[in-house]
């Protein structure tokens, strides 16, 4: 018998410099080619579901606006919409421009961000400053119109709880204009550089019909040519009544993802400006005594994709089933597609593109190949403390060594 060649296997994680978060991508190379990846999430589960159980309707969004930084105001848009939804209530017009301006200056900082990391990925650390400079204005608009530059808290089941006030107006379009300004020199500087062309384009490429097969969402599926967007397919907050474009890309590949957010950019200083001009007057809440039995699903455009939230009450005060799906919990498995073929060093920026958000795409479940689950949370909870009193033994076993020299 003839011994069978392993491939070698290069390990990204679970902590790389690269990544922000904790996650473990295993490649299998074949010199300085990936011919397949293994990615392993979940490594921080922190049972956001399980916690929004224990909590009442309206507490809710303030733990799912933490369940990702970037994604702090369309995850609890999702969710308040899907208990709108159950309730059959209707938030006053003014609250639905408030949203759809919170949730496209999020959209601003989003993007800002992601184009100052991927510069800083590759080595092109002036576009990471100018980016993340010019990203400090939208967080201070995000400020006074919220209270916080991150994690806004503003949204709530039938509203908002912060206003923007009428005279702050002019100073937010002002504002606005010198984003613009500073953004196209940014996109300029990015879509007429040679090198970032020679390095990005054609790499990390995603095919339309593999986006569809993986069903990605947001700037990844977009840039590889599909038109989708629930803002406009499915609109909701005041989208409907705003005039705006779905940006495109055909060619799949990693310029492709950042032209696509460049412009989306400002697109989204666009619907902003629009909303702030035709902010209707009125309450931006209204009173919500009970939840009824029933459950809905709402969903929302993120800055990565489509959210969803499903929630399910009984008729008490709390939810008694919640259900997250972000956008990266999809994104993510079409690294099989766009990673595999590619040079070693053509990879991390590649994972990169779809702008990965590993804390939202938590899972945690023990199964066998029968698909039933063959540890419960006592049981985890079990193995968790034995674990640690193994730790915990070896480390006094070390201790006792180093006290013997």
């Amino acid at each position: 018998m003839h011994d069978t060649v392993r491939k070698p296997i290069l390990a990204v994680g679970p902590f790389h410099p690269l990544q922000e978060e904790m996650e473990f991508f295993q490649l299998t190379i074949d010199g300085e080619k990936v011919t397949d990846i293994d990615v392993r999430l979940s490594y921080n589960h922190r049972g956001i579901e399980k916690i929004s159980e224990s909590l009442q309707f309206d507490q809710v969004p303030y733990l799912v606006s933490r369940i990702c930084g970037i994604c702090s105001a369309s995850h609890p848009l999702a969710y308040v919409q899907a208990v709108e939804e159950l309730a059959g209530i209707k938030p006053p017009e003014r609250a639905l421009y408030v949203r759809t301006i919170i949730n496209e200056l999020e959209r601003i900082h989003s993007h800002l961000l992601w184009a100052g990391l991927a510069g800083h990925f590759i080595g092109y650390d002036t576009v990471f400053m100018w980016a993340w400079k010019y990203r400090e204005p939208v967080l201070d608009l995000l400020e006074e119109i919220t209270g916080n530059r991150n994690n806004y808290g503003n949204v709530r089941v039938g509203g908002c709880r912060e206003d923007v006030p009428n005279e702050t107006i002019p100073k937010i379009l002002k504002e606005l204009d010198l984003i613009e300004k500073k953004t196209e020199m940014l996109t300029k500087a990015v879509l007429d550089d040679p090198v970032l062309h020679a390095r990005l384009k054609g790499v990390g490429i995603l095919k339309k019909e593999d986006a569809i097969k993986y069903a990605v969402t947001g700037p990844t599926a977009r840039g590889s040519g599909i038109a989708i967007d629930v803002r406009r397919d499915d609109p909701y907050a005041a989208y409907a009544d705003l005039d705006w474009k779905v940006i495109t890309q055909p060619e799949g590949d990693v310029f492709a993802k950042a032209v696509v957010r460049l412009l989306e950019t400002f697109e989204s200083i666009k619907i902003v400006r629009e909303a702030l001009k035709k902010l209707p007057d009125g309450p931006v809440a209204i009173e919500v005594k009970e939840i009824p039995p029933g459950e809905a699903v709402g969903h929302a455009e993120a800055p990565r994709g489509e959210t969803f939230h499903y929630v399910r009450s009984d008729g008490g005060n709390r939810p008694v089933r919640h259900k997250i799906r972000a956008p990266s919990y999809v994104n993510v498995p079409s690294f099989k597609a766009s990673c595999i073929g590619q040079d070693i060093a053509d990879v991390t920026i590649t994972l990169a593109a779809v702008d990965p958000c590993y804390s939202c795409t938590e899972r945690l479940a023990v199964v066998d190949r029968h698909g039933s689950i063959t540890h419960g949370g006592e049981a985890l909870l079990k193995l968790s403390r034995e674990k640690t009193q193994r730790i915990k033994k070896d480390i006094g076993a070390q201790e006792l060594k180093l006290e013997d020299f």
